[in-house]
């Protein structure tokens, strides 16, 4: 997988005098069915949270409430991005390394993920990342 993956994603928007509303489908907005949503929410200013890859994992992440920074990284190359508008997300495929931080006062991060939980889908040692990836173990 390549950084070049890792691509913005703007959602379509209904507006009319109520308000605006956005809505997702996944296989047809984002590139794969949706089957896990969760969401971060009350994370303080400094922290950071990510700091990991997925070995098959698909995500869409969105800023719904407020801004964030993400990092992502293919082992080769770095580069960032703000979420701050609830109708654009950032496509995270598998193998990437995220992290995410600078998270403003009451910022609300949306997840869309393409699997269900599961703790054997994670790689969270970056040194061990970029290995694989340098080994051509992670293609």
């Amino acid at each position: 997988m390549s950084i070049e993956d890792c691509k913005l994603i703007d959602l379509p928007a209904v507006s009319d005098p109520r308000g605006d509303l956005t809505f997702v489908e996944g296989g047809n907005h984002v590139p794969f069915q949706i089957r896990r949503v969760y969401y971060l929410y009350n994370v303080p200013v400094d922290s950071e949270r990510g700091g990991h890859a997925h070995h098959d994992l698909e995500q869409v992440i969105f800023a719904l409430s407020g801004s964030f920074r993400i990092t992502v990284d293919d082992g080769r190359e770095r580069r960032e991005h703000w979420l701050r508008d609830p109708r654009g997300g950032l496509y995270i495929n598998r193998l990437i390394w995220r992290e995410i931080d600078a998270f403003s006062q009451g910022a609300v991060c949306m997840v869309l993920a393409s699997q269900p939980y599961d703790e054997a889908d994670y790689i969270r040692d970056y040194d061990e990342f970029t290995a694989a990836i340098t080994a051509g173990v992670i293609p």
